[in-house]
């Protein structure tokens, strides 16, 4: 009787601990300007969403430029003493390291050009060549170092933008977060950049889309490809969402480094994986800056990003350039 006893009472937890688990918890919030969607499985049944909006309001303290305390806006604004926290640190160490591997394509000393362009917190001035030569004397990374806790610039009018790629970083900050807590299956989004660990409990892979580069500032544009993820970061960098018209032109919101103005070439979006997504989401902005020509050289290099890049052939035809293990982790939309 008592191993009978024993026996349905293991059945009963092990039947609570697979339905628990199977229960999944969503939480949706706003951050950084946008939304977060989260969706994990735990089996306390806990709901983090409290301590996840505090991270991320910490998160905005450090490297927010639309936060005028933030430690990057008093950077920016050349206060004295101030003294960069771990936050700060890895996005400038993770900016250090692309700046150099992309040869200067990706470059967060951009920002006064952002600002300029009308795509920052600051007011969009008139463009005009002299103005965007003068710039760019003082948009060079190598015109600024981290020294302990303290930023060292070689001219002070070097300003930091880290927005290229802080959501993705900011999706990496939840899901350690999560992972702290024991939790093994969950997936986060944040503006569009997603990291997802583990799996549903039906052993499905986490899915994510990738959106047809069709003009739209506001809604969702149909699904080019379906992504699966298993421990796995997926960051997109397009020109079909942040842009402005004038004079019947379109600005992307992606500056060239080099030329002070917004990037144009037949590349329309470009899709990276990685195993975080701070180095996803700084590489695709990197990736989008050079170019499909310069990105396939750039992606054969570094071959352990993954890439999925959408451009235009010379009649307006998309056009798909994948790396060698895309097909194992993207499929078409269709086929789903």
């Amino acid at each position: 009787m008592k191993k009978l006893l024993s026996t349905i009472t293991l059945f009963i937890c092990c039947a609570t601990l697979i339905q628990a688990q199977q229960t999944p918890i969503r939480i949706v919030g706003e951050a950084q300007g946008t939304t977060y969607h989260i969706t994990y499985f735990d089996t306390k049944n806990r709901n983090l969403q409290p301590q996840i909006d505090k991270l991320l309001m910490e998160f905005d303290k450090s490297v927010s430029t639309y936060l005028p305390t933030s430690i990057i806006s008093r950077i920016n604004a050349n206060q004295k003493n101030v003294r960069v926290d771990a936050c700060f640190k890895t996005c400038f160490n993770k900016a250090k390291e692309v700046w150099a591997s992309t040869n200067g394509a990706f470059d967060p000393t951009v920002y006064p050009l952002v600002n300029a362009w009308g795509f920052g917190p600051g007011k969009k001035q008139t463009i005009e060549k002299s103005k965007i030569d003068s710039m760019l004397q003082f948009v060079n990374f190598n015109l600024i170092t981290l020294k302990g806790n303290k930023i060292i610039k070689q001219d002070p009018r070097v300003q930091l933008d880290f927005n290229a790629f802080a959501q993705g970083y900011s999706v990496d900050v939840i899901s350690q977060f999560l992972s702290s807590k024991k939790i093994h299956n969950y997936i986060v989004e944040i503006g569009g950049e997603i990291y997802a660990k583990g799996k549903k409990p039906n052993n499905d892979n986490w899915t994510a889309g990738i959106e047809q580069p069709i003009d739209n500032k506001v809604g969702l544009n149909p699904l080019k490809a379906i992504a699966k993820l298993h421990n796995l970061a997926i960051a997109t960098s397009g020109d079909y969402r942040r842009f402005i018209i004038e004079n019947g032109v379109k600005y992307a919101h992606h500056i060239d480094p080099k030329t002070g103005y917004p990037t144009k070439n037949n590349l329309l979006s470009a899709t990276l994986f990685a195993n975080d997504c701070i180095t996803a989401d700084a590489n695709a902005t990197g990736i989008l800056v050079m170019g499909l020509d310069k990105a396939i050289v750039f992606l054969n290099q570094h071959p352990k990003l993954q890439a999925y890049l959408i451009y235009s052939d010379a009649n307006g035809n998309y056009k798909v350039y994948e790396t060698p293990l895309i097909k194992t982790i993207v499929v078409n939309a269709l086929e789903e």
